[in-house]
């Protein structure tokens, strides 16, 4: 199809909503978010969004996360909650209030939210929410994980979700799109940098939709998709002359040829690879100081890093105009904290937050969302693209040392094969697009890896646990003292 029919077709778009928030491991108040909730939601844009899908890291601590579902049901419900809150008050013109509370201390969401919660799915303390006003329109959902924190567990790590969209255009005729969500938290420290790097390459290998041992073999059978380099080798060869196993495993990355891909986190990316000193001049909120914020952007690791095609390949980003989201200090002291939340009492609106940067890490943009653009195989001269709403970071809260990100885009409903590059598009001439050539190959073990990592974690986060409770201490030494006495009656 020619770019003029590619066009033609492309009479509709989807709006979504990607918010990405490190919560430091504490429960959010639902109340306070979604009024902030709300203010982004109107930036820029009359009605609420198709998708919205919330991307956590350290949402919950690490024992209840290595648990599983049952412990961080709760922190995920905080914030269906305020997405609830936000959207209903939205649709109905009317601020956020704290709703009655019934004797046993239940707090009942709006009945009237447009939204319905979709999925849940979470990698130890990382996870990711989808919401969305016609929950009919997704199909084909699927999700996986991968982890790459201490001994490979997943206090740090990555989970993604896949689906496809269907949507109607202005002539009535159906169609249909694909979308990928990532949702991660990178290794930190400014020092860190090369680990970064390292934990996506470790997504891009290891973050798979299907188990690529039981779709193609054993990795000695088969190939794998092969490394973008700067050699010209194969200059000439097409697309159509791939190996077909090649191409099936290309298929189950983040980078499948025909979705939408959108990453969003904690990426940790800072301004400098070593720690400031006494001396160190910090961003300044200031438009008039010669240290204002946008001028340290020129020091961003994340950006740096990705110009010279070591992370986030491919991948664009927005213009940045909100300062760093990392690291906050909360200024306020105790007895100022009690008096605004007795004032939230009656009305949780109105919570200003006051910080500054702390002053034994660098601020720097570590809550980041990007996307791949429309390929140019599709859209040469830039006609179709997807459109930047708002990219914006939200106030500051109490419980983090972050601010919350979004980013909302109109994405072009556009069907898989038109998204996919054609089969006789010679890779000399896809600009090293990690579509057409993944920037490292698949990991042939990264499931039976995974696999065996989550049952460890599940033992991990109950000892952990038990270790933390008193009345964990007893019950555990109780059973202790019980199996000893019965193996002693037993060996007698």
């Amino acid at each position: 199809m020619s770019a003029p029919d590619i066009a033609d077709t492309v009479t509709t778009s989807l709006d979504v909503f990607i918010l990405t928030f490190n919560a430091a491991k504490e429960q959010i108040n639902p109340y306070v978010f979604a009024s902030h909730l709300r203010n982004a939601f109107a930036q820029n844009a009359t009605g609420l969004p198709e998708l919205i899908v919330i991307c956590l890291q350290e949402m919950a601590p690490l024992a209840q996360s290595f648990i599983g579902s049952y412990m961080v049901d709760p922190f995920f419900q905080s914030y269906a909650s305020a997405v609830h809150i936000a959207a209903s008050s939205h649709v109905a013109h009317k601020p956020v209030q704290r709703p009655e509370v019934d004797q046993e201390g239940y707090q009942d969401e709006p009945d009237d939210t447009p939204y319905t919660l979709v999925t849940t799915r979470n990698v130890g303390m990382t996870g990711i929410m989808l919401f969305a006003l016609t929950p009919s329109a997704l199909q084909d959902l699927k999700s996986t994980e991968v982890s790459f924190g201490a001994g490979d567990m997943a206090n740090k790590g990555a989970v993604a979700l896949r689906m496809l969209f269907s949507k109607q255009d202005a002539e009535d005729r159906k169609r249909q799109t694909e979308l990928t969500f990532v949702s991660t938290h990178l290794a930190p420290h400014e020092w860190n940098l090369e680990k970064r790097n390292k934990n996506w390459e470790t997504i891009v290998s290891g973050l798979l939709f299907e188990d690529p041992q039981e779709l193609c073999g054993i990795k000695t059978s088969h190939p794998t998709p092969r490394a973008s380099t700067n050699d010209s080798d194969d200059e000439g060869e097409g697309l159509l002359s791939r190996d077909p196993n090649e191409r099936a495993l290309h298929d189950i990355t983040i980078y499948k040829p025909g979705s939408h891909l959108f990453v969003a986190g904690d990426l940790n990316y800072r301004i400098s690879k070593t720690s400031p000193n006494d001396k160190s001049i910090f961003p300044d909120l200031d438009p008039d100081s010669p240290n204002y914020f946008n001028r340290f952007l020129a020091l961003d690791q994340l950006t740096l890093e990705k110009a010279a095609g070591r992370t986030l390949h491919g991948l664009h980003e927005s213009a940045i105009l909100f300062p760093p989201t990392y690291k906050l200090k909360i200024t306020e002291n105790k007895a100022a904290q009690e008096e605004t939340q007795d004032q939230r009492n009656g009305d949780s609106t109105h919570d200003v937050v006051h910080w500054k940067w702390s002053s034994h890490r660098w601020p720097g943009w570590c809550d980041r969302v990007l996307y791949l653009d429309i390929p140019r195989w599709v859209s040469p001269s830039s006609e179709i693209e997807i459109d930047t709403i708002a990219y914006d970071a939200l106030p500051a809260v109490r419980t983090s040392d972050h601010r919350a990100v979004f980013l909302r885009l109109k994405v072009p409903v556009l069907e898989p094969s038109i998204l996919a590059p054609p089969q006789d598009l010679s890779t000399s001439d896809s600009n090293n697009d990690p579509r057409v050539k993944l920037p490292y190959p698949v990991d042939f073990d990264s499931w039976a890896n995974r696999a065996r990592f989550k049952k460890w974690e599940s033992v991990i986060g109950w000892s952990m646990l038990i270790s933390q409770s008193k009345q964990g201490i007893a019950v555990f030494a109780t059973l202790l003292l019980v199996g000893l006495g019965t193996w002693w009656l037993r060996s007698m």
